[in-house]
Order: structure tokens, then sequence, then C-alpha cells
């Protein structure tokens, strides 16, 4: 393939990206943004091996590569359950952080890279391997720690280690004296040093900065992430001088910071509040309720049947149903989709509300629901029904409790404090379904349980949700 048909392959697949992250930002789309996605990579992959700086000893290992990366990938489409999406993408975004650092390293040893280069474009070139390692590091170490705690691996509460801040500072410092070092560093092996201490501190730095975060703010640092991994992809575009890695990197790093931006807004957070620590740590204004001791809700709970549930949605004319994680564990989608349809056949209003931290990544709740088939028009973005509660009969929340916890509005002290959330409490009843009273990833407890209006649904959401569809039915 000549070097001008590449180019024009590469223009081709970069206007495919484009579309596809357009097509990504609505659901009716996704769809369609997923397909051009898919050819713009083909094209991609297809233009860069068959391209003019691509020999022929050089295909066979490409597509052995191909096939041992292609294998793992099919291997995840079919057994990795929409459950474990979060942790994937964690995983993934890690590939890419190593990628970068390796890379970025290979890049600086191979005397070849370099040897036609005047001094300041060398200069210019050991520092885009410098960034890259140093993103990519932080990527990668972050990533996997990411990983640990969306599956459940590592615990979701904040790790607050002792002059946090001021460490962050030092470590800061040490990377750019490196970064001096390595950039006037007259040999390989002199620059290896500096380089390699950057790396550990980077790596140190990414496991620190996810580890200090609370669970709560996890969709934030998954999307944050999937940035990093972007810009990663972009500094290895400039080591390697492949101008589609640097466009698509930098379209997946921009958009991921762009995400990030708007689900801190939609959480009411600063996004290196975030950063410093999330959920848990006191953030909210105050000590922790938990740490106060003298924080607990009071009151009773009130316990509640499928039977019983199933007689207040056929009663009611208005419902507003939450999804949570807590249904994407039970995989509990399919059969809220055959209530819904239910319900509304019966000439039920039934809709649904997404918070923007709902489950463990951004999207996670309206993916879930889209695999079920619910309809695209009944699924609400959290301030568009926010004001509807007042005149709903019936709000159900299913294994949800942070994004529907009435202390973010009442309990200035709460480490939620000024989070929006889903004001559930102010409909006619509420029924919240949970396994047990445990506080949710948040580790916060929730005063909507005691209230007078709420009901308890304990169980699995899947069997309880089968026992409230068998009894609906059963007229």
């Amino acid at each position: 393939m000549s070097e001008s048909l590449a180019t024009v392959s590469y223009i081709g697949a970069t206007i495919l990206f484009i579309l596809s992250l357009g097509g990504l930002s609505n659901p009716e789309s996704s769809r369609r943004g997923n397909l051009y996605g898919m050819i713009g990579m083909t094209i991609a992959v297809l233009a860069t091996i068959f391209g003019p700086r691509v020999t022929m000893a050089g295909i066979p290992w490409i597509i052995g590569a191909m096939v041992v990366g292609g294998s793992v990938g099919l291997y995840a489409a079919r057994k990795v359950q929409m459950t474990q999406m979060p942790e994937l993408v964690a995983l993934m975004h890690s590939l890419v952080g190593l990628a970068a650092c390796l890379v970025g390293f290979a890049n600086y040893i191979d005397p070849a890279a370099a040897a036609h280069l005047t001094s300041a474009e060398k200069a210019i070139h050991e520092m885009e391997i410098y960034i890259g390692i140093l993103i990519g590091a932080v990527t990668f170490s972050g990533s996997i720690i990411a990983f640990g705690k969306l599956s459940g691996k590592i615990g979701g509460k904040p790790l607050l280690l002792p002059a946090r801040h001021w460490m962050n500072l030092l470590g800061l410092l040490i990377v750019i004296y490196s970064g001096w070092q390595f950039l006037h560093s007259a040999s390989v092996n002199a620059g290896m040093l500096p380089l390699t201490v950057m790396t550990v501190i980077a790596l140190l730095f990414g496991i620190h900065m996810v580890m200090a975060i609370g669970g709560a703010d996890m969709p934030v640092v998954v999307s944050m992430l999937n940035s990093y991994s972007g810009w990663a992809a972009a500094a290895t575009g400039f080591m390697l001088s492949n101008d589609l890695l640097i466009v698509t990197g930098a379209l997946v790093g921009s958009s991921g910071a762009i995400l990030s931006y708007i689900m801190c807004r939609a959480m009411n957070r600063h996004f290196i509040s975030v950063i410093a620590g999330g959920f848990g740590t006191g953030t909210g204004g105050g000590t922790p309720a938990a740490a106060n001791g003298d924080a607990q809700p009071a009151g009773e709970v009130v316990a509640v049947s499928a039977v019983e549930t199933a007689e207040l949605l056929r009663e009611a004319r208005n419902v507003i149903i939450v999804p949570g994680y807590g249904m994407a564990v039970a995989q509990a989608q399919h059969t809220v989709y055959e209530i819904t349809k239910h319900l509304r056949e019966k000439g039920i209003n039934v809709r649904f509300g997404i918070h923007p931290v709902a489950g463990r990544m951004p999207g996670h709740m309206n993916v879930l629901l889209a695999e079920a088939k619910v309809p695209y028009d009944i699924v609400f973005e959290m301030d568009e029904l926010n004001a509807d509660f007042p005149n709903t009969d019936v709000a159900m929340v299913i294994g949800a409790n942070d994004i529907v916890n009435p202390a973010a509005q009442d309990d200035p002290n709460s480490p939620i404090a000024g989070m929006p959330v889903l004001e559930v409490w102010k409909a006619k009843t509420s029924i919240v379904m949970k396994r047990s009273m445990a506080s949710g990833y948040a580790g916060v407890d929730n005063p909507l349980f005691y209230k007078e209006n709420n009901r308890m649904l304990f169980g699995d959401a899947k069997k309880m949700l089968d026992e409230v569809f068998v009894a609906l039915k059963t007229e």
C-alpha cells in the first residue's frame, strides 16, 4: 500500500471514529455508533499492516499478536457478564497504559528511532517519550486498582494516607527533576535511571490516586481513566509518528475528560475533590455520619411481600422505577422489562429514572435496560424526573442505595452532602428492593429506609421480581 493510500485510509478511519462518538452519545444511535467504530478500526489496522512502514518480515508477528488478542477479545465477549463490564473496561484501560509504557521504553532504547533527528528534534522526541510513559504508568496502575475496587477484590472505602497531598507534591517535584535529568542525559544508559525513577513514581501515584477515591465516585474514575488511556494512546502516536493514533487518542482523551466533567457537575462535585479523595472522606462539609456515631437514622423498617408489592403497582397510575447496581448483579433487567410491559398494557404510566452514577461505570444502567429492550422513550435522566415524584404513586428502587439517599440533602455532615439524588421519598409510596439493610457502595446509611411511606422488599432482586410478576398476572 502506498503512502498516499494509507493516508486516505487513516482519514476515512478518523471520520468513522468521529461518527462513532456521535452515535454513542444517544441510546437509539449507539448500535450504529459501535458499527462505525468497528469499521473504522478495521480500516485503520489494515492500513497500518499493509502500509509502507511495515516490512513483510514483520507481518507474521503482527498477525500472531492479532490472533492472540482477538482470541482474548472473543472469549471476553462470550463469557463476561454485563455486571462485569465496569471492571472489564478498567482492565482494558490498564492495557492501553501498559502499551504506552512499553512502546516508550522500546522507542528510547532503539538506536534507529532517533538516529535521523537533529538535536532539537531529538529533545522533542525524548519529551514525547517521557510524557507518554508518565501518562501510561499512571493509567496502568490506576486502572488495575480501579479493576480491583469494581470487582470487589479491593474495598470501596477510600485509603487516606497522612499528608497525602504533600506526598503527591513531592512526587511531582521528583518527576519534574527526573525529566530535566532525562532530557540532559548524554547517553541511553544515563537517561534510563531518571526514566525508571519517574515510571516508579507514576505507578505509585496511579495506585495512590485511585485508592484515595471512595466507592460512590468510581463511575467518575472509570470515565477519568478512559480519558487517561486516550491521552496515553495519543502519546504513543507521537512516539511512533502515527497520525491516526494521535487523532484517535485525542478524541478518546478529550471525550473522556468532557464526560468526567459532566458527571462531576451532575453530582455537584469538583473534579479535583474527586481526585483528592471521593465520597466517604468527609468532603461533604463535616465529619462523616458513621464517624459521629450518633447520626444513625431513627425509626422502624416496614417490610413488604411480593404480593403486596404487586398490589401497590396494580393500583398505581404513575410508577417510576429507579435501577441500581443490585439490579445488574441479580441480572433482573429482563424481569423488570416484563413487569413494565405488563403494567403499560394495563394503562399504567411507567418510567425509569437514571442517576448519572447509577451502577459502576457511566451509562451502566442505560446499557442494561437497552439489553432488556426497555423502550428508550420511557428512560429519563434524574433532572428530567425529580419534579415528578410528588405526583408518583409508586417509586420502585431496585438495588440502588446512595443515589436515593435523602441524607445528601438533609444532613450537611453526611459524606455525600450536596450530591444530587433521585427524590423517591416524595412519591406516595416508595419500595426499596435490597438483599439486606447493608449500606451502599459509599458506606453511608440511608434514612429513606425508615420513612413512613417507604416499604422494604428484601431478597434477591431477580427472585423477588419474578414473584411480583407472577402476582401481577394473577388477578
